[in-house]
């Protein structure tokens, strides 16, 4: 990557993204946040310039500088990557850990954040957007859409479908071939052994819906 990068998010997702691009030699510009308490302050010597609407440093983006998303909560991160598609016409870049494995016949999209020991299997596709977090582990021919969520150690089987906006917590297994439906979410340590509607939450081993 040629240009520095700006972060949009000064939280435990931008500061893990930091250290993603200083260890890859990325030079980071600065954060963008809208906290405005944090506005002034620095993260390991990086400073935080202002909020994510700001003009003066948006202008930047696409030009002098890539953006990096590194909200946690889904909503927030897709209303900043289409504000920098609307505004900046842009996509963000990926955040991958030097540590990851992703297998050549693997394809990713744009603004992903890999964390370090994650691991992506052959032939498996991950959307744009998406987090995976430390350990995370994707096996073959698993489709993952957008905006999807899988945390610390989550197993992901062969053959697996995640739809978009699906949340796996920490610690989760997803026996091969099963779908996760859109918005999904799938509470830590479960077992998931059978097909996910869309917007369920489930919980246990095996996971079951928890009733609302």
């Amino acid at each position: 990557m040629d240009k520095p990068v700006m972060i949009l998010g000064a939280g435990g997702i931008g500061r893990a993204a930091l250290e993603i691009f200083q260890d890859n030699g990325v030079v980071v510009y600065g954060f963008l946040e809208d906290d405005e308490k944090e506005h002034g302050k620095e993260i390991d010597t990086i400073p935080v310039l202002g909020s994510t609407d700001d003009d003066g440093y948006l202008k930047l983006i696409g030009k002098k500088c890539e953006a990096f998303v590194a909200a946690d909560e889904n909503t927030y991160r897709q209303s900043l990557v289409e504000m920098l598609h609307e505004r900046r016409k842009m996509q963000p870049v990926n955040a991958v850990h030097r540590t990851a494995v992703i297998a050549k016949s693997a394809s990713i999209g744009h603004g992903n954040f890999i964390n370090q020991q994650a691991k992506i299997g052959a032939g498996t596709e991950l959307g744009s957007h998406c987090i995976l977090h430390s350990g995370a582990l994707l096996d073959f021919n698993v489709k993952a859409g957008d905006f999807v969520q899988i945390g610390a150690g989550a197993v992901v089987g062969s053959g697996v479908t995640i739809e978009e906006g699906a949340f796996i917590g920490s610690g989760v297994t997803i026996v091969s071939g099963v779908t996760i439906g859109k918005k999904a979410r799938i509470g830590a340590g479960s077992v998931v052994v059978a097909d996910v509607k869309a917007k369920d939450t489930v919980f246990g081993n095996p996971a079951q819906p928890i009733k609302k």
